[in-house]
C-alpha cells in the first residue's frame, strides 16, 4: 500500500502525520512572526531615507527569513539543529539557552503546538483531499497574522494579499467549496464592511478604530468563505474581542485609551468559520424555527 493510499484510508495516520509536520512548520512560523515585522521596518526606513534624500544607512548584516541563523539574543549562541526540534528541544533544555541559561519564552513551543493542532484538527474535519492542504495553509497563515498583529498591531500585506489571492484562485480551480462569484463578492464585501465601520467611527469620534490591515484580512476571509459567512465572522470576532477586551481592562493589563488589535479575533473567527461555519449557521437557523 502506497503512502497516499494510507493517507486516504487511515484518518489516524493522516492526522498524526500532519500534526508532526505542523510542529515543524510552527518552528518556521516563529521565525516569520519575529522577523517579518523587522524586515518591514527596515524597508520603511530605507524608503524614508530615499524620500527625504538622506544618505543610505551603513550596510548591515543581511536580515531575512533565512539569514542570520537563529541564535540566543542574550549571548549570541548559535542554535544547533538538535536544539531546534519543535517542542522536544524546549522541554529537554527546560526552556533555557544551553550556553548561558537565559530563559526561552514558552510562546515558541506554544506556537509550534498550535500549528500542529491546526493541521491535525483540519485533517480530522476535512479528510484527505486537495482542500485539506489549502485549509491547513490558511490556518498557518492566520496564526502568523494573529501573532504579528498581537505583537506589533500590523497585518503585513506579504501575508494578507497571498491569502486573498489564494482564496480566489482556489475558487477558480474548483477546489474551494465556494463559487468564484461568491468568493469575489465576499472579498469585496469583507473589505467594504470594515472600511465603512472605520470611516463611520472616525467621522463620529475623530479617531481611528482599526487599521487597513483589518480590511484586507476580512477581504481575504471573504474570498475563502464567501460573502454568506461574513456576518458570522464579524459576530464571532466582535463577541470574542469584546469579552477579552473587558477582561483586559478589568485586570488592568491594558489602559482604557490603549488600542487592542482586532486581527487575532478576526483570524480566529475566520478559521472557526472555515471549518464549522456551515454547521453553526444551520444550527442557528434550526433554532430560529422554534
Amino acid at each position: 500500500m502506497s503512502v497516499f493510499s494510507l493517507l486516504e484510508t487511515s484518518p489516524t495516520f493522516l492526522v498524526a502525520l500532519v500534526f508532526v509536520f505542523g510542529l515543524l512548520v510552527g518552528s518556521f512560523l516563529n521565525v516569520v512572526i519575529y522577523r517579518l515585522p523587522v524586515m518591514m521596518e527596515r524597508a520603511w526606513q530605507q524608503e524614508a531615507r530615499s524620500v527625504l534624500s538622506l544618505p543610505d544607512a551603513p550596510p548591515a548584516e543581511p536580515f531575512n527569513l533565512a539569514t542570520p541563523a537563529s541564535r540566543c539574543p542574550k549571548c549570541g549562541h548559535a542554535i544547533r539543529w538538535y536544539e531546534n526540534i519543535p517542542l522536544v528541544s524546549w522541554l529537554v533544555l527546560r526552556g533555557r539557552c544551553s550556553a548561558c541559561g537565559t530563559g526561552i519564552s514558552s510562546r515558541y513551543p506554544l506556537v509550534e503546538l498550535t500549528a500542529g493542532l491546526i493541521a491535525a484538527i483540519a485533517a480530522w474535519h476535512v479528510g484527505y483531499s486537495p482542500w485539506l492542504l489549502a485549509v491547513i495553509l490558511a490556518g498557518w497563515c492566520l496564526l502568523a497574522l494573529a501573532m504579528i498583529d498581537y505583537d506589533t498591531t500590523l497585518l503585513p500585506d506579504d501575508l494578507t494579499y497571498p491569502l486573498l489571492w489564494a482564496g480566489l484562485l482556489l475558487a477558480v480551480a474548483g477546489i474551494s467549496p465556494v463559487s468564484l462569484v461568491d468568493a469575489v463578492i465576499g472579498a469585496s464585501a469583507g473589505y467594504l464592511a470594515l472600511w465603512s465601520v472605520y470611516w463611520a467611527f472616525k467621522l463620529l469620534t475623530g479617531k481611528e478604530g482599526m487599521g487597513y490591515g483589518d480590511f484586507k484580512l476580512l477581504a481575504a476571509l471573504g474570498a475563502w468563505l464567501g460573502w454568506q459567512m461574513l456576518p458570522l465572522v464579524i459576530l464571532l470576532s466582535s463577541l470574542v474581542g469584546a469579552v477579552v477586551g473587558i477582561l483586559l481592562l478589568a485586570t488592568g493589563l491594558v489602559k482604557r485609551d490603549q488600542g487592542i488589535p482586532f486581527g487575532p479575533y478576526l483570524a480566529a473567527a475566520g478559521w472557526i468559520a472555515l471549518l464549522w461555519g456551515n454547521q453553526m449557521v444551520s444550527a442557528y437557523l434550526g433554532l430560529m424555527k422554534f
